[in-house]
């Protein structure tokens, strides 16, 4: 990772319209902001969506950064938002998640490692999908994303010890949910 030195410089660049420094000053982050989209929207397509939508929102948003948060904080954020908004429009067209549950159960999978990986993944974000949004998004951040308990209270704008609480709360509920779908948790 850039030192914060030259993430300064790079930001400076960036907001100028510098598209190689506004590459530069993400890199560090692309993995995990990729790895947030996918756990929050569950599905690839909708992942690579969110992340586009999120980093042209980071782009276009760039000269307002006030630098109140990092950049990585910001553009977190700004993912995780971009996430949500791709949730909330795919209800509006899907199908019911009892479909979703069934589809899991219904697919003829060979004896391999990568269908019961594939399977349990599928179980995992079903499951994720039954936690409110508070809980899911601490807990994606937390667990895929790799935050710290600062970073998330941060990025929620809450104390750490309600990240805490979101925290401990989302995993007993993803247990719960686990066991209600048939994972055997």
């Amino acid at each position: 990772m850039a030192s914060s030195a030259d993430e300064r410089q790079l930001l400076a660049k960036a907001k100028q319209g510098d598209r190689r420094a506004f590459d530069a000053l993400l890199k560090p982050y692309r993995d995990r902001l990729w790895a947030t989209c996918l756990r929050t929207t569950e599905h690839r397509a909708d992942a690579e969506d969110a992340l586009q939508d999120a980093l042209i929102a980071i782009w276009q948003n760039l000269p307002k950064f006030r630098g109140e948060s990092s950049i990585g904080t910001w553009a977190f954020r700004i993912a995780t938002n971009a996430a949500l908004a791709v949730i909330r429009k795919r209800r509006e067209v899907t199908v019911g998640d009892d479909e979703q549950a069934q589809a899991v159960f219904e697919r003829d999978a060979p004896d391999s490692d990568f269908a019961t990986d594939h399977e349990m993944r599928d179980t995992v974000q079903l499951a994720l999908a039954k936690l409110g949004e508070d809980f899911r998004v601490a807990l994606v951040l937390r667990e895929y994303g790799d935050y710290t308990y600062e970073q998330i209270a941060e990025y929620q704008q809450v104390p750490v010890q309600t990240v805490r609480s979101r925290l401990n709360r989302a995993r007993k509920q993803l247990k719960e949910a686990l066991l209600e779908i048939g994972a055997g948790v």
